[in-house]
């Protein structure tokens, strides 16, 4: 198909069961318009109709596109009571649906149809009309496009499994979904022709920087955006390790040898930036809501550590009882009260930048990798930089303590509750020990990647879950369906929205079986293989 029109009736049962989604014309762009108050005029005038639609996925990322209805509840819904939580980052402090919803695995289809609904609706029509507008004549855009189209598309398949990404837009293929491995196969081959493409560019226009001034993830210079797609070849090359191994070291290693590099500076975050309009939802709920607060596993981990990030992350009790203490509520104990919104709280703002991605993890991706011997780098000084990126990024210049600190987390002692309270799950310092064994290895480099991307959620959980660590606490009481989640195991995916079983049952039942298990959250996805070797 063309630029111009798309019939949004054809694939409008894709968005599923999402109730507040508004409805469709016909016209991406008149969408656009009509949602900004952008004129076609405006679009025409030096570049504008393709930064604004770029503009609009960046924001998308971390969903804070105002599409007309507010643009903090949909962030909720998409990240905060899913990932954010099932991560072991953050809960929420008040007793939500009665105390039991997703956090006992009581899963709530219009939270968690969140993701889908809303990328489909919104921000992947977006990308489609990019890379058709820009394919021919724009390879600055075009090769940005292509790595935000993964970027954004990554979150939702690891939250989901199978979902429409090759079929997109394509009637004749009736919107057929593609199994999760497809589509990581899709994700290598798009940072390929994005890298290709903004190499060529960049090499016979070394001066061109018309993406400038539409770019709030990145200081807008492409060659910053080929590190960026080198390090997110990373990071999915590292997801892939135990299901295919030699093409997620192929991949690894095609992002480690490029010419261009990664991210490497603490200073030059992946985020999307608060100086130019944007407003971190996050901050929104924490500050204006009071809705996120410390979760038990960060209070155990960081308490334990005395980790120095501690007073960067979180604030300390509001509580008179436990005034100056950093505590933190335990997932799945169905509390109805509100004796937890004293407890330690975000410092999260609506100015704070929504990090999506730093240098302190891909040190940790090279860190797995030399484990892995991938590479001839020394894992523990890969590992050490790692922490030292991290701690630098926020202020925290005195790193030798930490690093050689055998400090370990500390049990879980609910202020309110003992029946919540729980043994220290995780077992590993911050120092890294040669001679320990390569599972307590991978363990502290785990753990410490954790703790470097907080609180960008929907990376921490697909990592937790592809590695098993850190090591969360279980849920108290676990309310899932038939018992399809399991306690110790823990929440696998999300469920594909419930509206497709009866506005789309042909779809619907192609998902599943691309799948290739059940549509619960006990399943697993294509690389949460259950092994890390």
């Amino acid at each position: 198909m063309g630029e111009g029109r798309i019939d949004m009736k054809k694939y409008s049962w894709i968005f599923g069961a999402l109730l507040v989604l508004v409805s469709c014309t016909g016209d991406f762009k008149d969408i656009n318009t009509d949602l900004s108050g952008i004129t076609d005029e405006d679009l025409q005038i030096d570049y504008n109709e393709h930064g604004i639609r770029l503009g609009v996925i960046q924001q998308g990322i971390y969903f804070n596109y105002d599409y007309g209805k507010g643009k903090n509840w949909p962030f909720q819904l998409t990240q905060n009571l899913n990932a954010d939580m099932f991560s072991g980052y953050m809960h929420d402090g008040k007793p939500l649906n009665g105390g039991s919803h997703n956090s006992d695995y009581n899963l709530q289809d219009g939270w968690n149809s969140a993701m889908w609904g809303h990328t489909y609706s919104y921000i992947f029509p977006q990308i489609y009309q990019s890379e058709n507008a820009t394919r021919e004549k724009h390879p600055g855009f075009f090769g940005v496009t292509k790595i935000l189209k993964v970027e954004v598309m990554h979150r939702v398949t690891d939250y989901y499994g199978p979902i429409i990404y090759s079929r997109f837009a394509d009637p004749n293929a009736e919107y057929m979904p593609d199994t999760q491995e497809a589509v990581y196969k899709e994700f290598f081959c798009e940072l390929d022709t994005a890298v290709s493409t903004l190499t060529g560019y960049v090499e016979s226009n070394p001066e061109a920087a018309e993406f400038s001034r539409f770019d709030i993830l990145m200081n807008g210079e492409y060659t910053s955006w080929i590190r960026f797609a080198n390090s997110l070849r990373m990071r999915l090359a590292m997801r892939i390790a135990t299901v295919d191994r030699e093409k997620a070291r192929s991949e690894f290693l095609k992002a480690f040898n490029n010419e261009y590099g990664t991210l490497e500076a603490e200073n030059e975050p992946v985020a999307v930036s608060t100086k130019k309009g944007y407003t971190n939802p996050l901050g929104e709920l924490n500050l204006v809501w009071n809705e996120t607060y410390m979760s038990a596993p960060m209070e155990s981990i960081m308490n334990g550590y005395e980790d120095p990030r501690r007073t960067v992350f979180f604030a300390t009790c509001q509580d008179e009882s436990f005034k100056g203490q950093y505590r933190g509520i335990r997932q799945g104990t169905c509390f109805s009260h509100s004796n937890y919104m004293g407890l330690s709280k975000l410092k999260t703002t609506q100015s704070t930048d929504a990090v999506l991605m730093t240098a302190a993890e891909v040190w940790f991706l090279r860190a797995e990798a030399a484990l892995r011997n991938w590479t001839s780098e020394d894992a523990g000084t890969c590992y050490e930089k790692g922490i030292t990126s991290s701690l630098h990024q926020y202020g925290i210049m005195q790193t030798d303590s930490y690093l050689n600190s055998d400090k370990l987390p500390v049990d879980f002692v609910d202020t309110f509750d003992a029946e919540n309270n729980i043994k220290a799950y995780c077992k590993v310092s911050p120092k890294w020990i040669e001679t320990a064994d390569r599972d307590t290895k991978l363990e502290k480099i785990i753990t410490q990647k954790w703790l470097a991307m907080f609180p960008e959620g929907c990376e921490a959980w697909a990592e937790q879950r592809r590695t098993g660590y850190p090591r969360l606490f279980p849920v108290l009481f676990n309310h899932s369906k038939d018992g399809c989640v399991d306690t110790e195991i823990m929440i696998r995916r999300l469920n594909f929205p419930g509206g497709l079983q009866t506005e789309n049952p042909e779809q619907y039942r192609a998902l599943v079986k691309a799948l290739g298990g059940d549509d619960n959250a006990g399943t697993r996805l294509w690389w949460d293989a259950g092994t890390n070797w």
